[in-house]
């Protein structure tokens, strides 16, 4: 029996997708285009709705593997999930309703800025000190949560890259813990997000879970790396992948604007 080669495509996508996804985001610009190219003509809110269900499955898989391993600190966590979930979903309601590519210039220019912020800080990211938030800071974490979970439910390419940078920079997180916090936070708005898409019939449910399965082998393979290596390691990938999210969305939004 063999396997059809527009569904080995994406498998291999997802599973790629999963193992960067884990440590430190950034699969979805590999999976979202993989479905996109191999599926043309379907409508682009049950691409986005069959890549948030792989996403899913990797997601709540590398949460599932870091809190076995890192402490992650559910209560102080909790009113930022419920955040999340709102936000993507507010996100993903309004991509039915609005074209996606509106946010499409603004992705590259505030990746740059993210990885600039990253290189210049040399020790950014390296030490996990977390800190007790006023309630200014506080409100402003949850507005920036907000914030990022709407651009995930809309959109969504660089959504775990500044999920992080809210953790490390914000919240005095190094990049490990950052790196299982931004998941869980992803795993809340792929849920919020998912649970529209399926309810409007935006789905692909035997490609997506075929995926899914592909997604979560790989996040099982990222976490691990992650988890071995330590800090620097995530923080170089993320300085890698964020580089390559520039490129590709700022390619994107090139070519869209001709």
């Amino acid at each position: 029996m063999t396997l059809d080669p527009v569904l080995a495509g994406l498998l291999g996508a997802a599973f790629l997708a999963g193992g960067i996804d884990a440590i430190v985001g950034g699969g979805g610009m590999i999976q979202l285009p993989a479905l996109f190219a191999a599926l043309p003509g379907t409508a682009p809110a049950t691409l986005l709705g069959t890549s948030k269900l792989a996403g899913l499955a990797g997601t709540a898989s590398a949460t599932w593997r870091y809190a076995r391993s890192v402490r992650i600190p559910w209560r102080s966590l909790a009113p930022l999930i419920a955040m999340a979930l709102a936000g993507s979903l507010a996100g993903a309601v309004t991509v039915t309703h609005v074209a996606a590519e509106t946010f499409r210039p603004l992705v590259p220019v505030l990746l740059t800025a993210v990885l600039a912020y990253t290189l210049l800080q040399r020790d950014f990211g390296t030490r996990h000190a977390p800190r007790t938030l006023g309630r200014r800071d506080t409100l402003a974490g949850v507005g920036l949560i907000a914030a990022i979970s709407f651009y995930d439910g809309f959109f969504g390419p660089g959504t775990g890259s500044f999920l992080m940078l809210l953790f490390i920079r914000h919240y005095g997180y190094d990049f490990l813990n950052a790196a299982a916090a931004a998941r869980l936070l992803n795993a809340a708005t792929n849920v919020a997000a998912l649970a529209w898409f399926g309810s409007r019939g935006h789905l692909l449910w035997p490609t997506g879970l075929a995926m899914a399965v592909a997604n979560v082998a790989g996040a099982q393979i990222g976490t691990r790396l992650a988890l071995a290596r330590g800090a620097s390691f995530v923080r170089g990938v993320f300085v890698v992948i964020v580089t390559a999210l520039i490129v590709k969305t700022g390619w994107a939004a090139f070519a869209h604007g001709r």
